[in-house]
């Protein structure tokens, strides 16, 4: 098993993953073509981030997306980590904690200070794993308008 930034021919199969991903969270809904262009704008623009993928072989069975943007709080470069999926087959084998120890292996050598998250607030086998690898809950509340 390997984690490495994903390529543009993956795109496919990231968009199967991200496809169970959105069925599970109660806020996204699938939608192959935009999570196709989301994905293709962040594999071109290294600036913006990156998608690490779990390759057994040639296959891809699991990822997670790093976002880079600038704290201000900070006044450096922090991550966003997204898109934490592992394929059915394959969990409850410690992949989905290896993705999170990649991603923020990644963040840190980015130059990153701080990596935040967000995930369903029902979703405790998620924040169980978020937990076990240093993620605290926050008092902070997301808020969303789209526009």
């Amino acid at each position: 098993m390997r984690i490495e930034p994903a390529t543009p021919s993956d795109i496919p199969r990231l968009c199967e993953l991200l496809a169970l991903l959105f069925t599970q969270e109660a806020e996204f809904t699938p939608d192959t073509s935009k999570q196709a262009e989301g994905l293709r704008r962040i594999i071109e623009s290294p600036s913006v981030g990156t998608i690490l993928a779990a390759r057994e072989d040639t296959s891809v069975v699991g990822m997670v997306n790093v976002l880079f943007t600038v704290s201000t709080a900070l006044g450096t470069r922090v991550a966003l980590l997204e898109d934490v999926i592992v394929d059915p087959a394959r969990r409850g084998q410690g992949l989905g904690g290896r993705l999170i120890d990649a991603a923020i292996a990644f963040a840190r050598n980015a130059g990153c200070r701080r990596i935040t998250l967000m995930t369903d607030a029902d979703n405790v086998d998620a924040q169980r794993l978020y937990r076990r690898h240093g993620f605290e809950a926050s008092t902070m509340l997301t808020m969303r308008r789209g526009i």
